[in-house]
């Protein structure tokens, strides 16, 4: 049988990481194919990008390691996977920034693993990298998360509008989902007790993944077995939600000074019933490093809810990987809610959250009432399905990858 290897590739932008005061790395990203916004899925014989910005007085010496992970991202001590001697990157040549770039002096560019023989993805499933001193790999500066797939299943997958009617949803659109199933077919020498899971990935959502246990049926999560070798995951709740918000800040005559708001306009509104533009699908593109004017720039966010939408409302884009986190949090001035972020100068899809504060803790999220739900939004959707392969010890293999796309 021939195999199909795929790499998938998370981006993480543009966070700032830093475990020590004299390097900070800023706009790590991960692509492939020289195409920044999408989330990445490379084919046999295609190469990853990593690419950064670092702010420090001097040029460090720097590596990058590579570890496979379990399903939930740990990286696995287990000698059979570490992958000794083909998982470092070392030594990285690192460039100057332009003298005219603020907050930043050199950067980083480079396809793995095709420069870079001491490299190699051998095992099917999760990966992360990380970026560390040359001399000492536990001083780490960033990290990030990509996929290596082995396709040895084909995935079914179709998409289909559904209204969801466990309650009453006011507005209606509220109750607007899209139904994913995957269904696929197992070969004799696998075995049915050890298919896992199955993980979907909205655009580049990875740290709100949607996942579909076996162990699990509910009237929205379904699993499916022949008791042969047939099988099917559901999940019939996911929200399709509105295209995103976007800020561009490539226009240096629109955004020329240090100090810049996201929307030239100011300030911005709730979305629910107005329509969306076309966005990156959660993606950013920035300007190219070579650039004089690929400076970082101080981006003022500035919204004002509806009186009866107004609580914590969280800042969550491309330059946070999606996330909800209290540093996001914007301050309410009378209604008006703001926040000012460093990015550097690029275009960003982003979006505004409603949630509550508990004891510390962000919860009840609610993505749709300042942005809207409906069944014309596009969006990808990445489609992994999870096998417990007990072989080398037991380990979290992917087996099958398909994407679709809602409209």
């Amino acid at each position: 049988m021939n195999y199909r290897i795929t790499l998938l590739i998370f981006f993480l932008l543009p966070l700032s990481f830093s475990f020590s005061e004299d390097v900070i790395i800023k706009s790590l990203r991960v692509y492939s194919s020289n195409d920044e916004t999408l989330l990445p899925v490379i084919s046999e014989g295609s190469n990853i990008t990593i690419e950064f910005d670092i702010e420090s007085e001097f040029e460090p010496n720097l590596n990058i390691i590579f570890r496979f992970c379990d399903k939930d991202w740990n990286p696995t001590d287990n000698i059979f996977l570490t992958n000794l001697g083909k998982n470092t990157a070392y030594f990285l040549e690192l460039k100057t920034l332009p003298t005219t770039v603020e907050n930043a002096k050199y950067h980083f560019k480079d396809i793995f693993p095709g420069n870079y023989d001491d490299v190699e993805f051998p095992f099917s499933g999760k990966w992360m990298f990380y970026v560390t001193e040359s001399n000492d790999s536990s001083i780490v500066y960033a990290s990030g998360r990509f996929y290596v797939i082995l396709n040895e299943i084909k995935l079914n997958v179709t998409l289909k509008r559904e209204q969801l009617e466990d309650k009453v949803y006011s507005p209606a659109d509220l109750a607007k989902a899209f139904n994913i199933t995957a269904a696929f077919n197992i070969p004799d020498e696998m075995f049915p007790q050890f298919v896992d899971h199955l993980e979907i990935i909205e655009n580049q959502k990875i740290y709100q993944p949607v996942i579909v246990d076996r162990n699990f049926n509910t009237n929205r999560r379904q699993f499916y077995w022949d008791g042969n070798r047939k099988f099917s995951f559901t999940a019939r709740d996911i929200y399709p939600v509105k295209e995103y918000r976007q800020t561009d800040l490539r226009n240096i005559n629109v955004f020329n000074s240090k100090d810049v708001k996201a929307q030239f306009d100011g300030i911005e509104y709730s979305r629910f019933f107005k329509e969306a533009k076309k966005d990156l699908n959660g993606g950013s593109i920035l300007t190219n490093f070579n650039n004089e004017f690929a400076t970082y720039l101080n981006v003022t966010f500035s919204v004002r809810p509806p009186e009866e939408n107004r609580g914590n409302i969280f800042l969550t884009g491309v330059f946070n990987n999606w996330q909800l986190l209290p540093e996001y949090e914007l301050a309410n001035d009378y209604g008006l809610y703001t926040k000012t972020i460093e990015l550097k100068r690029g275009a960003y899809d982003y979006q505004y959250v409603v949630a509550d504060v508990i004891n510390g803790v962000i919860k009840n999220d609610d993505w749709l009432l300042l942005e809207g739900n409906t069944w014309e939004t596009s969006n990808v959707y990445h489609v992994f399905l999870y096998y417990k392969d007990p072989n080398y010890g037991g380990y979290d293999r992917i087996i099958g990858y398909s994407k679709i796309i809602s409209r």
